[in-house]
């Protein structure tokens, strides 16, 4: 089954939309429109009757509702609803009500003696727990991590920090969300292990051409879909991204 992304433009590009109960990365470089996209599909899913929860891992949820808010997608509405649901889980910031929920460990999985739990960075085992949890009480469908870069570098051995993601993005699929993991692209051409990993991988590019900022949009890998290679523009609208046929230059 396919499920619609909410996104202007691109389900035609993957057959109609993305296979639901999957994982897929969306990779960019700053400012490319990660956090939108992943927003975007949540407030479509929500929209629809699909629960849907955005996991913040390093920015404030106050800053991304507040910044999200901006684009009409009845954000607020969908919040007191609690079709959509923001948890931050990232280090030194406040559950508010999903203080039942936090737990905080090292990457070896060990607290660390006198250093408290507040200061310690998520570990992927350490966000599956919550996001697990949170599927279960509430019943969600589509899941945003943000971002995977967050758990990418809680240790210091290379092959280790591989299997730990690897495992983690294999482990997402028990929980039945289709599930979009945002991280940040820095080089297009150096492949890691969620890529791998991924059902699919979506890179939002931010680049100069010609004295001019063009956005695009290229699908990547899409397991199970026949989808476009191509590089596509998109903008920001009023209603979030909208993916074009063509790049601009």
């Amino acid at each position: 089954m396919r499920i619609k992304t909410g996104i202007e433009g691109f389900d035609g590009l993957v057959e109609g939309g993305l296979l639901q109960g999957r994982q897929y990365l969306v990779s960019g470089s700053p400012g490319s429109g990660k956090t939108t996209f992943g927003v975007q599909f949540l407030a479509a899913g929500a929209l629809e009757g699909e629960p849907g929860a955005y996991v913040a891992l390093s920015e404030s949820i106050g800053t991304i509702i507040e910044d999200m808010s901006r684009y009409n997608l009845h954000l607020d509405e969908l919040i007191k609803k609690k079709k959509l649901f923001f948890l931050d889980i990232g280090p030194t910031m406040n559950y508010g009500e999903y203080d039942e929920i936090s737990t905080y460990i090292t990457p070896t999985h060990e607290q660390l003696p006198g250093e408290s739990a507040e200061n310690i960075p998520p570990s992927p085992y350490t966000v599956y727990k919550n996001v697990e949890t949170l599927v279960k009480q509430y019943g969600i469908k589509r899941l945003v991590i943000d971002s995977l870069s967050a758990i990418r570098f809680t240790t210091q051995e290379p092959p280790k920090e591989e299997r730990s993601i690897g495992r983690f993005i294999r482990n997402l699929k028990n929980v039945g969300c289709t599930t979009l993991l945002l991280s940040e692209l820095t080089k297009p051409d150096a492949y890691t292990i969620e890529q791998f990993a991924s059902h699919g991988v979506i890179f939002l590019h931010n680049f100069m051409d010609k004295g001019s900022m063009v956005r695009a949009m290229q699908i990547i890998k899409m397991r199970g879909t026949k989808h476009d290679c191509d590089m596509h523009g998109i903008e920001f609208t009023e209603k979030g991204l909208k993916v074009q046929k063509t790049t601009k230059k």
